[in-house]
């Protein structure tokens, strides 16, 4: 069965993503740098808007997008479209959080590694002609607790991975977890105060709600190990950057790896110039492998939904 309809793709994504859509008979409209204003202008001709994180589906989009059935972002979270205003509008809202697991999990891994060996400093100063082997004594993950705050299914991955790497695992999230995955890991559930008082490296894998900004703020980082170290893939929000700012300088723990800010591109001088964090440019999905992934499952989510309503009607 054909589908009809008008798609608009506000973002980068994946060809592959696209073929499938054309392939159903859909109209794609691949416009990847378009501005919010021209959005705004145009949103009223398209049955589905797709977007990644570059651009934002505020209230006055959805107003004009008055023959959308489906806005659909290709990647994590919800928190650049007013689901809201949608939802209040009849608008479905899907995402693909599913094909980005393998690609931030393993960037935990990779900020884990880079924490503990020193490898940014030690990268830096050789090639500046320093060797420095005497001053980066490290250390290993084996036997290292390590706590994860939010355990849905990037979480979880990230669990897998480290328990493969011997290490021990602890974990805190608002909503149960299930018994049958702390048992498959040997995972030690607990409060998050609890988890930051014992963990040798801390990750956070958390949306961002009005209940998780500033979850990490100045008195939760003074519950953690003075060797620990900070791993953000989730949301800049989520930690008070100041706060977390004032706890480097000062020595208070280990170290801290960024990959998310509260204002990206970031514009913190102080936060950049640190030589006790590692800051990456929100690629925690960029993998080839993660962004076709991704490019796909919204197609064929696309495809499956419209379908739905059509048959529906």
């Amino acid at each position: 069965m054909q589908l009809e309809g008008n798609v608009i793709v506000c973002d980068t994504i994946d060809e592959k993503g696209l073929g499938i859509l054309k392939n159903a008979g859909l109209h794609v409209e691949y416009l990847p740098e378009i501005t919010n204003q021209d959005l705004i202008s145009r949103a009223k001709d398209y049955d589905v808007i797709i977007v990644r994180s570059r651009t934002k589906i505020t209230k006055d989009v959805i107003v004009s997008a008055v023959k959308a059935k489906i806005i659909a972002r290709v990647g994590v979270g919800l928190d650049n479209i007013d689901v809201n205003e949608a939802q209040k509008r009849g608008i479905e809202v899907i995402n693909a959080g599913e094909a980005s697991v393998t690609a931030v999990s393993e960037l935990v891994l990779g900020f884990m590694f880079s924490l503990s060996r020193n490898i940014p400093i030690a990268n830096n100063a050789t090639k500046n002609g320093k060797w420095i082997k005497k001053d980066l004594m490290g250390g290993e993950l084996k036997g290292k607790y390590l706590g994860i705050i939010g355990l849905g299914k990037i979480g979880r991955n990230v669990a897998r991975l480290a328990r493969g790497l011997r290490m021990n695992l602890i974990g805190y999230d608002v909503v149960p977890i299930d018994n049958s995955f702390t048992q498959e890991v040997s995972l030690i559930t607990t409060d998050l105060k609890t988890l930051l008082e014992s963990s040798d490296f801390v990750t956070c894998h958390v949306p961002f709600t009005e209940q998780t900004k500033h979850l990490i703020n100045k008195d939760m980082l003074s519950k953690m190990k003075k060797n620990a170290f900070l791993i953000n893939t989730s949301r800049g929000e989520v930690i008070d950057e100041q706060a977390l700012i004032e706890c480097l300088k000062n020595k208070r723990i280990g170290g801290a790896a960024l990959d998310v800010y509260e204002v990206e591109p970031p514009t913190n001088k102080e936060l950049l110039e640190l030589d006790n964090i590692i800051c990456t440019p929100h690629i925690a999905a960029q993998t080839r492998e993660g962004q076709e992934l991704a490019s796909m499952v919204i197609g064929e989510k696309i495809v499956q939904k419209l379908l739905e309503k059509q048959i529906d009607n």
